[in-house]
Formats: structure tokens, sequence, C-alpha cells
């Protein structure tokens, strides 16, 4: 059974809820029955790009190729929009033009529609506007030195959404909303059991903290957020 609390602003339902993972843990490969036996007709999936609207390829290409250190793919003109398909193809992929698309994995997609770059900035949802609808989060990248990158991307004035360093991890900085607390979205405890603590605000896991503190948060050109991970993490340190 669920509860129902009605406040000034809005309607929140409580539900009861069940998760196996122990709190503050790494599981690399999950817990049974995760990840699945092979599936003859799954072997071989990959997962290869995804794509994002961009309002001004000149500012997104700007971002993701000279700050970045993206290269194009290729680009294609459909009629009523452009394709821009970037990665970090090695130079062997970029000769072959039989490979770059299909095998070239980690690839972005930037979809600009023509005439949407005389729309004005935040024309697109970020996915991170509790206003607007929550969903799409985040695109990570591996970097060598978190710290001197953003320092090169502050001096190319690029926002940064969350810097690195102790105490830099909250609730906010996942990010978690307050939208989401008000409809009892990431409150409560997850420990293995059903619970029901209606208003419990429960903190990131020191486990957790201690490796997002080095993972920052930068701002694209249209509001997508960009996350970089140091290529030496070790979650299980």
């Amino acid at each position: 059974m669920s509860t129902t609390d009605t406040n000034d602003e809005l309607s929140v339902a409580h539900h009861p809820f069940r998760t196996t993972y122990p709190p503050g843990q790494f599981t690399p490969a999950g817990l049974p029955p995760y990840p699945p036996p092979p599936n003859k007709h799954t072997t071989g999936f990959k997962l290869n790009h995804m794509m994002m609207r961009i309002r001004d390829p000149q500012d997104s290409l700007h971002f993701y190729v000279t700050l970045m250190g993206m290269r194009s793919v290729f680009t294609m003109n459909t009629g009523p929009y452009t394709i821009y398909y970037l990665g970090y193809p090695s130079e062997s992929s970029r000769q072959d033009g039989k490979s770059m698309m299909s095998h070239t994995l980690g690839l972005l997609e930037l979809y600009h529609v023509h005439g949407s770059e005389r729309q004005p900035k935040g024309y697109y949802n970020s996915g991170n506007d509790p206003a607007r609808g929550l969903g799409f989060s985040h695109l990570g990248f591996t970097v060598p030195d978190v710290r001197s990158t953003l320092k090169y991307l502050r001096a190319n004035n690029v926002e940064v959404i969350k810097d690195v360093g102790p105490g830099t991890s909250t609730r906010r900085t996942v990010p978690i909303s307050e939208a989401e607390e008000k409809l009892g979205v990431g409150v409560g405890d997850y420990e293995g059991e059903v619970v029901e603590e209606r208003g419990k605000i429960v903190e990131l896991r020191e486990e957790y903290t201690k490796v997002f503190d080095e993972i920052a948060f930068v701002s694209d050109p249209d509001g997508y957020t960009v996350e970089l991970v140091p290529q030496g993490v070790d979650p299980l340190a």
C-alpha cells in the first residue's frame, strides 16, 4: 500500500521500493541473472553512437572538435538538416571509409536542423531541467588529468557545473533535483529490503563520493552536461 501526502504544491505518492544491490559497493558485473548468457541473435552487437540535437553547429563544433579534440568521421547535408559524426577514430580507420561509420565505437552524432541557429539559446531541452522534463543526463569523456582539463576549458569560457576535490559530491551535483525529491523520488534508503520512510533524504555513500569527487561536469553550448572522468580512476580502491 502507498500513502499520499498532499502539500501546497503537489500530491506526493510514496511507494515501497526494492533493490538487490548492496549500498556503496561497486559491482563490476552486476548480480545474477545479469549479464545474460551469450545469445546467437545479439552476438557482435555494439553500441556505436548517440545523437544529440544542436542549435548552432558553429558553437557545438568549436566545443567538441576544437576544445574536446574530437575528429570528424563524416558529415552529410540531408536537405532539411545536417548531421556531423564525431569521434576519436584510429588513423587506420580514418583511411578506410567503410569502417569509419560501422566500426568506430563511441561516436557522437550532432544533428542540426537548418534554421534552429536562429532560435534562442536553450532551444533544446538538455534533459536536466525539471521545469522542462528530466531525461538524458550527460555524455562521459575520460581524460588524462581532470584538473588541467578544467583549467583549459575555463580559459575557453566553458561553464563548469561540478568541480573536483573533497566535498564536491552532493545530491545536487549527481544530480538529484528538488523536483524529484518532492515527488518522493530519490528519497528513502536502499538497503536491499522494502522500506518506506517518508521525507528521509539519503546522502551519497562515502564509497561513492571518494570516486565522484574526482569527476567533473561542464556544460556544452546547448546546455548538455559533459562528464570528465580521470582515466586512472579506480572505483575499487
